[in-house]
């Protein structure tokens, strides 16, 4: 039986070398595109279905679109405005206040999106908020803390990132003028303009070289996104990634 598939890491189907797929240029977990658009997912999967036609492969071919900009929209505004304090390593304390400070002035604009939507993507670490930031924050000073579950400390922290990740995007789309915001920039605004981006890339410093691998595959190749790092070589973060994907860790991120 003839199959075909979208693809949204081309080294990966270069390797593997399926029958036939369609390269898409968007994000991890949108491989039809942004959300909201029929239209536009719709071409998505006819040209992954147009690749049936072909006779044999293995056929990789790129989808000719980039994920299309939403009119009217200029950029994200972030709903509360917290002073980033400087950092000094080995003093968290006012770091850590101002993480939780933020937390806590999103949890009206949150409860409006709950509002809004009747639904939250915020919950599969199991914490509140404030918890979540309460014990990401026990991460910056390079220490791991003690498991409170079967789950190992790593894969306790990367739900955690997960949960205040959706709990950041759906209160900042809460705002009026910002339901459209696109994912992209709302990570860029996440990452740089926030003190928890100014945590995550704290945590990533002083966990770059920790004993624990998979706190190391997490902190080094999937805390920030590449291109939303303030200052990396493109080198170290290959390097990084060659090292650690090397010790096959990754499904311990996951317990």
């Amino acid at each position: 039986m003839p199959t075909t598939q979208i693809s949204l890491i081309r080294e990966h189907t270069e390797k593997i070398k399926p029958p036939r797929a369609l390269w898409v240029p968007f994000e991890l977990g949108r491989p039809l595109g942004p959300p909201d658009n029929s239209g536009f997912q719709t071409g998505v999967l006819t040209g992954a279905l147009e690749l049936l036609e072909a006779p044999s492969g293995p056929v990789l071919a790129d989808f000719p679109e980039d994920t299309p900009l939403v009119e009217g929209f200029t950029g994200v505004v972030g709903p509360v405005s917290v002073s980033i304090p400087d950092f000094d390593e080995g003093d968290t304390a006012k770091l850590t206040a101002k993480f939780l400070e933020e937390i806590d002035l999103l949890r009206p604009w949150y409860d409006q999106s709950m509002e809004n939507r009747k639904r939250t993507t915020v919950g599969v670490s199991g914490r509140a908020p404030e918890s979540m930031g309460s014990y990401i924050a026990e991460f910056l000073d390079g220490g791991i803390p003690e498991s409170e579950s079967d789950a190992s400390p790593a894969s306790q922290f990367k739900l955690a990132i997960d949960d205040l990740k959706a709990y950041y995007f759906e209160a900042a789309t809460a705002q009026p003028g910002q339901e459209k915001a696109d994912s992209d920039t709302l990570s860029a605004w996440f990452y740089r303009d926030t003190v928890i981006g100014h945590v995550l890339h704290a945590i990533k410093d002083a966990h770059r070289d920790t004993e624990d691998r998979t706190m190391r595959l997490i902190t080094n190749i999937l805390l920030i996104p590449k291109e939303k790092l303030r200052h990396v070589s493109e080198e170290r973060f290959f390097q990084t990634c060659d090292i650690i994907c090397a010790a096959n860790v990754t499904s311990d991120i996951w317990g």
